[in-house]
């Protein structure tokens, strides 16, 4: 890897679970990227775990935190953004993409807010809507189908076509997005994918669908994205990259039934840094 940026990764801690910084942080570290982290909340476990996991709300020490790294002269060639737990965070975290950047730094929003049609627990239409001058703010985002229906006030479509997705896209273009890597999208049964629209062009990159869904893949996805991208690797080539590497994080689990809770990703890091040496992920057979 050619690169040696320092990128700062700014969501929850979900101590077990396989889901947001204790994925962010292996996998850009495993892309050659230097990683600091800035934690928003911590919980004990995720939340699709049995109830009674542990929450603290660390929306009060965002702001000293960055403060003291403006005041002591830290800055990112990345900031990359996942679960935010209120309002006050969206709002803070815009103030460090202001401020703790370096010239020519790609920021980086996952709006982590709903899936499937639905909010995720204890957020609201406020939330959704606070997190669109967010989104429309960075350079790259990346909307699950669910999160961009939200961001542009479309109706959910389990199933839909490719002008569906073409208004979806026109519509985050006209508010502000940049780049765009919409994720999930697939027009028949057996396959999903990626769609990237970066100035005029609009790619689309098909894989199969695997029939286990699992938790935690998108902070995966998204991760590897942003590591891939940070490596030099064009959106459409780092969405490639960071797809393969997601289905075989998938495929790694699937067989096993205790492993519910996440994705064996740590399995298949070999792979995605010999991606990040060869420009491609080499499936095996």
């Amino acid at each position: 890897m050619k690169n040696y940026p320092k990128v700062l990764t700014i969501q929850d801690i979900s101590c077990v679970g396989q889901c947001s910084l204790t994925v962010a942080l292996p996998i850009l570290s495993a892309c050659g990227a230097e990683t600091a982290i800035l934690p928003t909340a911590v919980l004990s476990t995720h939340t699709a775990f049995p109830k009674g996991y542990t929450f603290r709300d660390l929306s009060e020490d965002v702001p000293a935190i960055a403060k003291h790294w403006e005041t002591i002269g830290i800055t990112f060639d990345g900031i990359y953004t996942g679960y935010l737990g209120s309002i006050q965070e969206i709002e803070d975290v815009q103030h460090i993409f202001d401020t703790l950047r370096k010239e020519g730094a790609k920021t980086f929003v996952d709006p982590a807010m709903a899936d499937n049609g639905v909010l995720y627990g204890g957020f609201d239409m406020t939330y959704a809507n606070a997190m669109k001058p967010l989104c429309f703010y960075a350079d790259v985002i990346l909307p699950n189908l669910t999160e961009a229906c939200l961001l542009t006030d479309m109706p959910y479509h389990e199933t839909y076509d490719k002008a569906y997705i073409t208004e979806i896209l026109d519509k985050l273009k006209a508010s502000g997005a940049k780049t765009i890597i919409l994720t999930g999208i697939g027009y028949t049964p057996d396959t999903t994918g990626v769609v990237v629209a970066e100035n005029d062009t609009v790619q689309h990159y098909v894989h199969k669908r695997l029939s286990r869904g699992s938790h935690g893949t998108g902070d995966v996805y998204a991760s590897a994205f942003v590591g891939a991208y940070l490596q030099g690797f064009s959106a459409f080539d780092s969405a490639k990259i960071a797809a393969d590497y997601t289905v075989k994080c998938i495929e790694n689990t699937q067989d096993d039934p205790d492993h519910w809770y996440g994705v064996k990703f740590e399995t298949a890091i070999p792979e995605l840094i010999q991606a990040l040496e060869n420009g491609k992920f080499i499936r095996k057979a």
